[in-house]
C-alpha cells in the first residue's frame, strides 16, 4: 500500500530530478519552445517541496491536490495547468484514503492523464507530455513502477522523429521534426520519482 509519506517522497524525488536536469529541459525547449521549460518547472516544484515541509497533509490525495495547486500558481506557461491539472485531479480521484493501493493510484493517474488531454487537446502522437504519459499509465496498470518508467522514457524519445501538432512546438510545422518534446521529458522525470519514492 502507498501512504502520504510516499507521495512525499515522489513529489520530492520528482524535485530533485527537475533541478538536475533544468538545463537540459530548457535546452531542449530552446528550438521548439520558449526555452523556459526548466527554469519554470524547477521554480513550480521547489514550491511544491516548500509547502509539503510548511503543510504536511496526511492523505496521498492531499499531497497531490496540494502539489498541483502549487504548480498552477507558480509555474509560467501551459505546463503549469497541465502539470498542476495532472496532480490536483490524480489527488481528488485518490478521495480521502490515508493509503491507496498501486492498482488505485494507476486508475487515478490515468483520471489525472485524461484531464490533461481534455485541458490540452492533445493525444498521443502530437509531440506532448502525453506522449510519456498514456504509455506510462498503460504500463503501471500492467507491471508496476519500473515498467511505467521506462515506457515513459521511450515515449518521450520517440517524440523526436514527430511533427509537433499541438503547443508552442506546433507553430513551427515540419521544423519541430528532429527535436525531444521538453513536456514528455520532464513528464519522464515525474514517471521515474515513484521508483525512486518506492526504493527501486
Amino acid at each position: 500500500m502507498l501512504d502520504a509519506d510516499f507521495f512525499r517522497r515522489w513529489m520530492t524525488a520528482t524535485a530533485t530530478a527537475v533541478d538536475r536536469e533544468a538545463d537540459r529541459l530548457t535546452a531542449l525547449d530552446s528550438p521548439i519552445g520558449d526555452a523556459d521549460h526548466g527554469s519554470n518547472l524547477q521554480r513550480g516544484f521547489r514550491a511544491v517541496t516548500a509547502a509539503l515541509e510548511k503543510e504536511a497533509p496526511r492523505t496521498p490525495g492531499a499531497i497531490l491536490t496540494l502539489a498541483g495547486r502549487q504548480l498552477i500558481s507558480t509555474v509560467g506557461g501551459a505546463s503549469g495547468p497541465l502539470y498542476g491539472t495532472l496532480l490536483r485531479r490524480t489527488g481528488k480521484a485518490l478521495g480521502d484514503a490515508g493509503e491507496v493501493s498501486e492498482e488505485e493510484f494507476a486508475r487515478a493517474l490515468r483520471t489525472g492523464v485524461d484531464a490533461v488531454m481534455t485541458l490540452g487537446g492533445a493525444a498521443p502522437g502530437d509531440k506532448t507530455m502525453i506522449d510519456a504519459l498514456v504509455p506510462a499509465v498503460d504500463a503501471l496498470e500492467e507491471g508496476g513502477f519500473v515498467a511505467a518508467r521506462t515506457a515513459a522514457e521511450e515515449g518521450a524519445l520517440a517524440t523526436t522523429p514527430l511533427q509537433a501538432r499541438k503547443g508552442r512546438a506546433s507553430y513551427l510545422g515540419e521544423r519541430s521534426i528532429g527535436h525531444q518534446d521538453p513536456g514528455a521529458t520532464s513528464s519522464a522525470l515525474l514517471i521515474a520519482g515513484l521508483t525512486e519514492a518506492d526504493g527501486e
